[in-house]
């Protein structure tokens, strides 16, 4: 099974750099989007083949997730469940009998670090509401995380110590994530591997010169770590600051 997560910066902006030819070619089972930045009836995708399962944001032209998959869900949930956290579009969980899928577009803690209260409550109930799913079944979490967990995720960790995405506080809540029982795989198939990032900032041709960041992220829950075959970053796909990822797993 092929699971994808792009973050897209604009689904419509996007769409016009080529999203559907990438779409098309990689012929995923589950394909995520992120921050795709419309409301309901803005973009009409013909997708043969695929359910398509919107989260909206209240504000216009802001977040947004979205998830295209070939297999019918037996249910799907949007949001967590908490009004606080439940006005972007940041999450859906489509259910499966033998496992969840969540897609997220984590709050960024924004420049000054204005949001990281708040992004400290999100990673927290985010956790908790993840280990609930994991409770229940195995569970595959994928999207934009905005933390570079560790200084090999991104180019240059000392100048960027401190700054939204790489700060002590936003890390150490990743690892928490990781000890609550999740894996990044990515990191289990390339535990060494440097120079590997999603996203680049489009100041001083950062994508040119690679210096860039992982941010984005496929996660399984420990029960499912021997199942996955391989995790990607495919970081010659343009149309957006981020690349897509993938996963592919065999599941029972």
């Amino acid at each position: 099974m092929k699971l994808i997560s792009w973050n897209v910066n604009g689904l419509r902006a996007c769409v016009k750099k080529g999203f559907l030819d990438f779409f098309h070619e990689i012929d995923a089972d589950f394909f995520c989007v992120q921050e795709t930045k419309l409301q309901e009836g803005q973009i009409e995708l013909d997708l043969p083949g695929y359910e398509q399962y919107w989260n909206y944001a209240e504000k216009k032209g802001y977040s947004g997730t979205a998830i295209f998959t070939k297999h019918k869900p037996m249910s799907v949930q949007l949001g967590l469940g908490m009004e606080e956290h439940d006005q972007e579009g940041r999450v859906i969980t489509l259910e499966y009998d033998p496992f969840y899928l969540v897609t997220v577009y984590t709050p960024n803690a924004q420049r000054g670090l204005a949001r990281l209260d708040y992004r400290m409550r999100w990673d927290d109930d985010f956790r908790a509401f993840l280990v609930d799913l994991a409770n229940d079944k195995p569970t595959i979490v994928c999207g934009d995380l905005n933390v570079a967990h560790k200084e090999i995720d991104l180019k240059n960790p000392d100048t960027n110590r401190m700054n939204a995405g790489f700060t002590d506080e936003e890390r150490e809540k990743f690892t928490k994530l990781l000890e609550a029982g999740f894996v990044d795989t990515f990191r289990h198939f390339y535990p060494d591997k440097t120079d590997a990032y999603t996203w680049w900032s489009y100041f001083a041709k950062s994508r040119e010169r690679n210096i860039g960041w992982r941010i984005d992220y496929f996660l399984v829950s420990e029960n499912l770590r021997d199942s996955t075959v391989d995790a990607y970053i495919y970081d010659e796909v343009m149309g957006s600051d981020h690349c897509p990822v993938g996963l592919e797993i065999k599941l029972k």
